[in-house]
């Protein structure tokens, strides 16, 4: 009796052990990984990759008709996560252009982060993705200035200039910038297209993306 206790105990701090190794958003590629078994994604897809801006689109599909969409979003993911998880992320899929929405949360998390730790990031994830599809349409949308997150809007804005270089000087690359359509007459940012933690879209907020996103779409 005592063996098998003894057994039981080692098999269930082994498996305690085993989920505090696990790091943070494993849970949600694993949740992906279940969605793709369900349903193979589609070759020649738009891949889209990001965090909470995109987890919340649930419904992107339906902003883009006759498009083929893959959300691939995982909220409050950072770029240092992407690149993480870029395998699980890139490895399932064969898809015809990626767009990347994601580096918000990377300054938000720390809010002393240089701008040239996130485009470093983002380039470090940009080259896997061109190991792995050399010649896709691979976009960049701009971090959006939140209102919630005004204290970091100069580090966001440098990252937004030096991604927005770095993309122009990419082949098939392209820097979508969404930060002008979402400012009022006066050039501020619009509050009355986010939710009350001023931080997520409301539909409007989808809907002016999509404006500026859909000349971009393969």
């Amino acid at each position: 009796m005592k063996k098998i206790l003894s057994a039981f105990l080692l098999l269930y701090f082994a498996i305690a052990f085993s989920q505090e190794k696990k790091p943070m958003f494993w849970q949600d590629i694993q949740e992906f990984k279940k969605l793709d078994q369900q349903n193979p994604p589609q070759k020649d897809a738009i891949l889209f990759i990001g965090s909470s801006s995109f987890t919340k689109w649930t419904d992107v599909a339906d902003y883009f008709p006759g498009k083929t969409i893959i959300n691939r979003g995982f909220g409050g993911s950072r770029l240092t996560d992407l690149n993480n998880f870029a395998n699980d992320l890139l490895a399932p899929y064969q898809p015809k252009q990626i767009i990347i929405y994601c580096g918000e949360n990377d300054f938000a998390d720390n809010h002393k982060l240089k701008a040239k730790v996130v485009v470093d990031r983002f380039k470090a994830f940009y080259k896997k993705i061109r190991e792995r599809f050399p010649d896709i349409e691979v976009d960049y949308i701009s971090i959006k200035y939140s209102p919630s997150r005004e204290v970091i809007w100069p580090q966001m804005k440098i990252a937004n200039k030096k991604i927005a270089a770095f993309m122009k000087k990419e082949p098939n690359a392209e820097f979508i910038d969404v930060t002008k359509a979402m400012e009022d007459a006066n050039g501020k940012v619009r509050k009355d297209i986010f939710v009350e933690d001023m931080l997520h879209f409301k539909p409007e907020g989808y809907r002016i993306w999509t404006k500026i996103i859909t000349p971009y779409l393969k």
